[in-house]
């Protein structure tokens, strides 16, 4: 999977509404840019409880290997799927396939985690919003902390003496 990071500076996505569909823009339509700083990258976490998939940059047709392995990692784990979406800069119908997908095969409704304006426009415009849940708030991925980290100690690293 591609492993690249990406920074805290999030795109903003214009909603000025000027095609004639009502689209954003860069709603599968155009991207800001083009240059590599808004590459996609999916990322896979598995946690005791639940899997978590980080999608950021542009994610389309170049992401799809990604988006493939990511959504075979997660139905094997059979765990709740959720999607964090925040860093998500463009989206095409590869990543609203991608999501069709997680969302029909799991068990549990799919979580999309902050998702900006561009992937809200593209789940309503072809109904999959009615297949997931969206939320505004991170839920924490304290469930998705690996098992050997080291914060399992339940009385915390700050005991007093």
């Amino acid at each position: 999977m591609a492993c690249g990071t990406t920074g805290e500076s999030g795109s903003e996505v214009s909603m000025s509404g000027e095609g004639s569909t009502g689209a954003p823009p860069s709603a599968g339509v155009t991207t800001a840019g083009g240059d590599d700083a808004d590459a996609g990258s999916v990322h896979v976490i598995m946690g005791r409880a639940k899997t978590r998939i980080v999608l950021s940059g542009e994610i389309d047709a170049l992401v799809s290997p990604d988006l493939v392995e990511a959504a075979a990692e997660a139905e094997d784990a059979g765990r709740p799927v959720e999607v964090d979406a925040h860093h998500v800069t463009f989206m095409d119908s590869t990543g609203v396939a991608f999501l069709a997908r997680l969302a029909s095969r799991s068990s549990t409704r799919l979580v999309l985690i902050r998702p900006p304006d561009v992937v809200r426009f593209l789940i309503e415009v072809t109904s999959i919003n009615d297949l997931l849940d969206v939320v505004d708030d991170d839920p924490g991925v304290d469930d998705s902390v690996p098992e050997h980290a080291p914060d399992d100690d339940p009385d915390g690293p700050d005991r007093a003496a």
